[in-house]
């Protein structure tokens, strides 16, 4: 097994909680499906959002799920950047994984699709 990085964005509609929430469970969800990882293998996972995101934290949405209860969470903000995407989260899982670099599935969902279409 070996240690990667394994990224992901998604967007919402609108800050409210809920959106967040949802979009954060929704992502996180598709990583640990698409690469196979079970709570045990992951070292952390880390969140940033872009600054007209302030009703929710996505951590929180992760802490409601039994099963990464224990794993590690942050969350930060992005640098405010002219022409970035809005109301987008990101994150990146560090997991031990059993398989190469090239293998790990980053998952890029709803407005955020285009920003790394040679991972997605």
């Amino acid at each position: 097994m070996a240690l990667r990085g394994i990224r992901g964005a998604t967007t919402v509609r609108e800050n409210s909680r809920e959106h967040i929430w949802q979009a954060a469970t929704q992502l996180v969800t598709e990583i640990l499906s698409w690469n196979e990882l079970r709570a045990d293998n992951i070292g952390a996972i880390i969140f940033s959002v872009t600054d007209d995101l302030t009703a929710a934290f996505p951590s929180a949405a992760i802490r409601q799920l039994p099963a990464l209860r224990l794993v590690p969470l942050f969350d930060t903000r992005e640098p405010e950047v002219e022409g970035a995407l809005p109301l987008c989260i990101r994150v990146l899982v560090l997991a031990e994984v059993n398989r190469e670099q090239n293998k790990v599935h980053h998952v890029y969902l709803g407005g955020a699709r285009n920003l790394r279409p040679d991972l997605n």
